[in-house]
């Protein structure tokens, strides 16, 4: 599949996007009993930071880090995180953890007044930084993906950047990030992004 082409993905029962590169990472859990999907919140990353390709990223999520290659990651290498999908600056997908799990993405974080937004929410990494303009590819990608977890997850009915989950701890997306442009490609309704109570 062509990155920079795909329009339509599919999440399959299992939780994951069949036209996804899977590289499942250990770090997730089981989301709590009767938990609805309700939040897609919207992350960026770089390894090292603010240097964009290789795979560190997902050498962080598959806890295989190498402490030697960059000062940075000697402070990070130990880290047990993860995201359910990271959109890479071509477009490329990678799926890490199934959207029906609970992955590592959000942290110490609330929701329109509930705590603990990994339990009902799905992460989505764009490979980028908080003032480097995200490219083309990675919003039609977003747009795409976010439409096919709307389809599947029916109770979705917020998508918030990380700081908007976790505002004294994350800056991400981050300034660049076109909200505006995202929401009018993927049709959010702009209701989703109102009402967060911290």
């Amino acid at each position: 599949m062509n990155p920079l082409s795909a329009n339509h993905y599919v999440i399959d029962e299992a939780g994951w996007c069949v036209q996804a590169i899977a590289r499942p990472s250990p770090n997730f859990d089981v989301r709590p009993n009767d938990t609805n999907i309700s939040l897609i919140v919207i992350h960026n990353i770089s390894l090292p930071p603010n240097e964009f390709g290789g795979e560190w990223i997902t050498d962080l999520f598959l806890n295989r880090l190498d402490p030697q290659a960059h000062p940075y990651f000697e402070i990070i290498h130990t880290f047990e995180v993860s995201s359910h999908f990271l959109i890479r600056r071509d477009g490329q997908l990678v799926q890490y953890v199934s959207c029906n799990d609970r992955a590592w993405h959000a942290g110490l974080s609330n929701w329109r007044g509930v705590s603990r937004c990994n339990d009902f929410a799905i992460g989505i990494e764009l490979e980028g930084a908080d003032n480097t303009p995200f490219t083309h590819a990675q919003y039609e990608q977003l747009t795409a993906l976010s439409n096919a977890l709307r389809q599947k997850y029916k109770h979705i009915d917020g998508i918030a950047g990380h700081s908007e989950i976790a505002p004294l701890r994350k800056t991400d997306p981050g300034p660049a990030f076109e909200w505006a442009r995202f929401e009018r490609q993927a049709n959010i309704p702009s209701v989703w992004r109102q009402n967060n109570t911290q």
